[in-house]
């Protein structure tokens, strides 16, 4: 069986140097599940999720246009094992004739699902083993202490302003200048409105 779930946070990993931490919740539910990716693939997340347009495609925009231009759709991403501490992922695709499945690595798989708009979907052994369950605070709690969702307001952003600087260094680092001048816009707006 398999849960739903979207991604509610990217942030730099305090215990590995060079990689970030990104957050899945269950979207008809109350667990989150951890996981650490690379930089580079959490640098495409992030734009992704906070919708900023790069002026020449990153490579996961290359693949949609060749998988479009083949006529094959991303039909899903799925977190389906974990062993070692190690997650295994798969999107599904489909031509129109013949389902392929496609091992990737959770980053890759995440920012796939990002930029297809498809679902992320996680099995409920790997929720069951490495999930976390919150109350709508954040707070851990067992399964009595659980409150029905509220939903936001507003989109806020995703990442703090501290995280997204720490990737426009990384990205002018690796001469990244475009994701750089992104990023660096993104802050200047959050930082304008007191975020």
């Amino acid at each position: 069986m398999k849960r739903e779930v979207k991604i509610i946070g990217l942030s730099y990993s305090q215990s590995q140097p060079n990689a970030y931490v990104v957050v899945l919740s269950e979207v008809n539910g109350h667990r989150k599940l951890p996981i650490v990716i690379k930089s580079q693939d959490a640098q495409t997340i992030a734009l992704r999720l906070e919708s900023l347009k790069m002026p020449r495609p990153l490579t996961h925009d290359i693949i949609k246009k060749m998988a479009e231009g083949y006529r094959i759709d991303c039909q899903e991403s799925l977190i389906y094992k974990v062993l070692e501490g190690v997650f295994y992922c798969k999107i599904a695709t489909n031509n129109g004739v013949d389902d392929v499945d496609i091992e990737t690595t959770v980053g890759d798989a995440l920012a796939i699902s990002l930029t297809f708009e498809c679902p992320i979907y996680v099995t409920e052994e790997v929720l069951a083993t490495c999930g976390i369950q919150t109350d709508d605070t954040g707070n851990v709690v067992d399964d009595s202490e659980i409150k029905p969702k509220k939903k936001k307001k507003k989109k806020d952003s995703l990442m703090s302003i501290e995280d997204l600087k720490r990737m426009m260094d990384e990205a002018i680092r690796n001469e990244e200048y475009e994701v750089a001048a992104e990023l660096r816009d993104k802050i200047t707006k959050l930082e304008s409105e007191g975020k």
